[in-house]
């Protein structure tokens, strides 16, 4: 709309220099052909009523010269020509701008899901439900965003969240899930307005607070997602197996198989040198999935990625070999205070704090809210509030603040008054997590990919998310799309940037798959890779 103020502003300056111009004229024509001079003010009026073809006032019987009359015929044609000239370039095309800027308030999909409130988490299950070819259509009271979302190319409708007639207008009784991720209260009218429009329709709510889920249920909900509560259990865990050799945080599917992610630390064996360096694959038989590095996936790192203090590798061996290699990524110089600090007291920050007290863990809260379970009251951005939690002589620091660039900010002020600490962060949006390794952070997960995560899991079939909680993904499903095909001749890695680990057939895992295994149709594939490597290999292979 900026751009037709602008034309708009511009095309009344000139009307307004041709009224001045026009005036100019007209009283030089009138002193000098008919005798009669005008002031100003005159002469501006007679020629508005000119060019609006308004009339002529009472000056039509003073033009008695052809000059004076040819002045007039031209004011008169000007008039005529901007009314011309204004329709299809200001008029017609404002009109169509604004249909175009409505908002559409329905949608012809079926078979689809009906994700109720646009947010950041939404982009991630966005993108899980594109790659698997899955319908969907975003529900918003926010006219302007359900504008914004259509030009980006998303689907998206406007209307009241919780009444009827939106969700009959979002097809709702011809989809197959409702997806609802307001707030609770919201969620528990939503989830009542649509079952009654339908019993078969499967309804997920996201909620915040574990004490509404079972009313969710009771409304008639069939799943309900805790996002925020699977956060901070994966913050916690985190922060207790950065800085131990001992091997916890891994996905195991026999004796010959676990993948896990490792976190390099500062001073460790492997800083400084690069994955054939390190003998991960030759020495130790370890396959290295994909490493990040400063928060950028590399899904095969070369000789040119060299391992630092924010290296996180994805590995895929025996566990007896990653044990070994955890032992390599810890510093041998940190010492190993059985403490950790964490920042913010909401529901992540809770968990975090439960599922750190029943590993014996000691936490120091640090919170702007004094409230029972804080143990310092002011902001983790400040440095007197650090140091009163004695955060440089803590284990680690969970950050699990509700804003993204507060959070920034105190891995920043952390670096500076403990640099040595690890710090764990709790991201809200994926965009922000490269921010965050460049701030200082040593581990970073976001709740829209947990979100997004366990959200899709139930709404994708034939896909199971493994890792809802972690900075990898891993996914089992079936690939028909590269059905009788070899492992060699697809490519995988090449084209998608994910690793097929495994490969259940029946009751069997095999895991040793060479360039010439063969892909069935029955099989399940199990594949890792970054989010976006992943949500590739689902578009090509399934």
């Amino acid at each position: 709309m900026n751009h037709w103020w602008r034309r708009i502003a511009l095309s009344l300056v000139a009307v307004l220099v041709l009224v001045l111009v026009y005036a100019w004229l007209y009283r030089l024509g009138m002193a000098t052909f008919e005798g009669e001079p005008r002031t100003y003010a005159q002469a501006i009026r007679t020629v508005i009523e000119t060019l609006t073809t308004a009339g002529f006032g009472g000056d039509a019987d003073d033009w008695q010269s052809t000059p004076m009359n040819l002045i007039v015929i031209v004011m008169n044609l000007t008039g005529v020509l901007l009314v011309f000239l204004a329709l299809p370039l200001i008029v017609v095309p404002l009109f169509q701008q604004a249909l175009e800027d409505r908002p559409p308030e329905s949608t012809d999909l079926t078979d689809h899901v009906v994700i109720c409130s646009y947010t950041p988490r939404s982009d991630v299950l966005a993108g899980e439900l594109e790659a698997a070819n899955v319908p969907y259509v975003f529900v918003d009271d926010d006219a302007e965003l359900v504008v914004d979302l259509n030009n980006e190319g998303t689907n998206a409708i406007y209307g009241e969240l919780d009444q009827e007639e939106t969700l009959r207008a979002a097809n709702a009784e011809r989809a197959d899930a409702l997806v609802t991720d307001i707030d609770d209260e919201t969620n528990a009218m939503v989830i009542l307005t649509a079952r009654e429009l339908s019993s078969d329709l499967t309804i997920v709510s996201v909620v915040e607070d574990d004490e509404v889920a079972s009313y969710h249920r009771y409304a008639g909900a069939d799943e309900i997602v805790r996002p925020r509560r699977v956060l901070g259990q994966s913050l916690a865990t985190k922060a207790t197996t950065t800085v131990s050799a001992e091997l916890r945080d891994t996905i195991e599917f026999s004796e010959d198989l676990a993948v896990t992610e490792l976190l390099v630390q500062e001073h460790s064996d492997l800083v400084g040198q690069t994955i054939p360096e390190s003998g991960i694959r030759d020495r130790m038989g370890i396959t290295v999935i994909g490493a990040w590095f400063s928060g950028e996936f590399v899904p095969v790192p070369g000789s040119e990625n060299v391992i630092d203090g924010n290296t996180i590798l994805l590995v895929a061996g025996r566990r007896d070999d990653l044990t070994e290699l955890k032992s390599r990524t810890v510093s041998a110089l940190r010492h190993n205070p059985d403490r950790i600090v964490v920042g913010g007291y909401g529901v992540v920050g809770r968990t975090a704090v439960e599922t750190l007290a029943s590993g014996g863990v000691s936490t120091c809260v640090v919170d702007l809210a004094d409230e029972p379970g804080v143990d310092i009251v002011g902001s983790v951005t400040d440095e007197s509030a650090l140091e009163a939690a004695a955060v440089d002589d803590a284990r680690a620091v969970i950050l699990t603040l509700d804003d993204d660039s507060t959070t920034i900010y105190a891995t920043l002020v952390l670096k500076q008054v403990a640099p040595e600490v690890e710090i764990i962060v709790r991201a809200n949006e994926t965009e922000n997590i490269p921010k965050f390794y460049r701030a200082g952070a040593e581990y970073v997960l976001s709740l829209s990919t947990v979100t997004g995560r366990m959200l899709g899991s139930l709404l994708i079939e034939g896909e199971e998310i493994l890792t809802p909680e972690t900075q990898f993904e891993l996914i089992r499903t079936t690939a028909p799309g590269i059905a009788g095909r070899s492992l060699g001749e697809v490519d995988l890695r090449a084209r998608t940037g994910c690793t097929v680990v495994a490969v259940e057939r029946g009751e069997e895992l095999l895991t040793d798959l060479g360039p010439e295994f063969v892909v069935h149709e029955d099989d399940m594939l199990i594949v890792a890779g970054s989010d976006e490597a992943v949500n590739r290999f689902v578009a090509f292979a399934c």
